[in-house]
């Protein structure tokens, strides 16, 4: 697996002449989301003043006018830029991750399996309704790796029957093989208890978390104050997370800058990492020649895939039977 440096030298000596090709792609979409985004707010503002006016029951109407408005806006924008994203993923993306590792495949268009996300048993409950791309999979020093993006949503109805959705999580989610055996299940969450509450009120909190199996408190400090442990054994909680991989999974989250939730089940380390956007897509209105825009995907993309690597899964300093 290729070195940060050693993927920001291909990305300049090898992408940057087709990145100026497609930055001449990216200014003339701009300028046409742009032009057409004014005409379609104009006519769009024009319609609802005229609901407003005209309708007897104005205010209904209205509202059903800017959300049909809204939802059609976004799926104007969508094909409009559709074209240019899909051309950034195939000259620039799926280039750099055959360049980090030629073991990996990259389908742009899949995602994770959701029996991986329920098995993780990372989120209490089922997803109603999934969604991701920019799957990658294949394998970093022999270790079996998948990730991609992924967004799992919970559906509610209201005594109207009327159907909304909620994010249970979007982000980066990513399944590795573990180098010990186990046969317990391990839950590492974000602390947001005893961060928010403090640590009488926040570990009340979670004992009594009645959701997850018997919380575990760990003897690293720093450790304890990030994250929240629950587990199927305690004993096996603590063979997985030795002082090491505690300092490693310390290290990942402030690499990341995001929240990221971990669990050991079946054979398999799950993380998840929120983000609040899709990873690998294009902005129409930010140029991919600015140093700042390239580094964030170069990094990006090297985090998630080094994770074998990170947390030294490739190390089998543990026999698996």
């Amino acid at each position: 697996m290729k070195s940060i440096s050693e993927l920001t030298d291909f990305y300049y000596k090898t992408l940057y002449p087709v990145l100026k090709e497609l930055e001449k792609e990216r200014e003339a979409v701009k300028k046409r989301v742009i032009k057409l985004g004014i005409s379609y707010l104009l006519i769009a503002a024009f319609t609802g003043l005229l609901i407003l006016r005209q309708s007897n029951r104005q205010i209904d109407m209205f509202l059903f006018f800017c959300f049909a408005a809204f939802t059609l806006g976004a799926i104007l924008y969508k094909y409009l830029v559709k074209g240019y994203k899909s051309t950034f993923k195939e000259k620039i993306i799926a280039p750099l991750i055959k360049e980090l590792d030629e073991n990996l495949e990259y389908l742009p268009q899949q995602h994770v399996n959701e029996t991986y996300f329920t098995r993780s048993r990372l989120f209490t409950s089922r997803p109603d309704r999934v969604s991701g791309n920019d799957y990658i999979h294949g394998k970093i020093d022999g270790v079996p790796i998948q990730l991609s993006d992924f967004h799992a949503e919970k559906r509610h109805q209201d005594s109207k029957n009327n159907t909304s959705w909620t994010t249970m999580f979007q982000g980066l989610f990513i399944v590795s093989e573990f180098n010990k055996n186990f046969k317990g299940q391990t839950v590492v969450l974000p602390d947001r208890a005893q961060s928010t509450f403090g640590d009488l009120v926040g570990n009340w909190l979670q004992s009594n978390n009645f959701s997850r199996n018997e919380l575990v408190k760990m003897d690293n400090p720093e450790f304890e104050k990030e994250f929240v442990v629950y587990s199927t054994d305690q004993v096996e909680a603590r063979y997985i997370l030795t002082h090491m991989l505690m300092q490693k999974l310390l290290h990942y989250k402030k690499e990341s800058k995001h929240p990221l939730y971990a669990s050991f089940v079946g054979g398999n380390i799950y993380l998840a990492i929120a983000y609040n956007k899709d990873l690998f897509e294009a902005s129409v209105f930010h140029s991919l020649l600015k140093y700042k825009i390239a580094m964030e995907y170069l990094k990006t993309l090297h985090l998630a895939v080094g994770v074998v690597k990170e947390l030294n899964l490739n190390k089998k300093l543990w026999s698996k039977i």
